[in-house]
């Protein structure tokens, strides 16, 4: 099987773990980066530092100069999520971008099948029950992530921010108001 090619030998895109099983969105309709920085529970300098350092950039709108405002689609929202899971678990950032090229590269069609596990150096990635049971058996799998779980939370948080005004100034803004005050 080349990289290009799925189990059942349709070729897939690099693109599809922020495609398939995930809502249709109209790619002009994003998150400002305080919504996205709040709904993956991050700050908003972690969301800026990601985005600067190319881990998560955002696919709706990216920064285009000074006063530019990036928007993070639903699927950069969900990336965020998992990359703050992994930090909160002690895998190093340089093991996060490993994991968020891996999973790019491997095209998942099941977000809700899969699982990420670690043994708090190496992440792995797992699309079926036996991979679990056979990783956790070999002793290497010490905690799992299971991506439709925290899909379905970000999907729950974005739907609560639908019915709620947007913050008119997010923490960057916010801070750089009260230097000038």
């Amino acid at each position: 099987m080349t990289a290009g090619d799925l189990a059942d030998g349709q070729p897939f895109s690099a693109d599809l773990l922020f495609t398939d099983g995930l809502p249709q969105m109209d790619d002009e309709v994003g998150y400002r980066g305080a919504q996205a920085a709040r709904a993956a529970g991050i700050t908003y300098r972690q969301l800026d530092y990601w985005a600067r350092t190319e881990l998560v950039e955002p696919t709706v709108r990216g920064a285009s100069g000074s006063g530019s405002q990036r928007l993070y689609g639903f699927r950069d929202i969900l990336v965020l999520k998992l990359v703050k899971r992994l930090l909160d678990t002690g895998i190093s950032l340089q093991q996060i971008r490993t994991a968020v090229d891996q999973l790019r590269a491997a095209g998942i069609r099941d977000l809700a099948g899969t699982t990420l596990m670690s043994d708090g150096a190496s992440v792995y990635l797992c699309t079926s029950n036996d991979e679990v049971i056979d990783l956790v058996s070999r002793g290497q799998g010490v905690f799992g992530i299971a991506v439709g779980k925290v899909l379905r939370e970000v999907e729950s948080t974005l739907v609560d921010f639908d019915g709620q005004p947007p913050d008119p100034v997010d923490e960057l803004a916010a801070r750089r108001s009260q230097r000038t005050a």
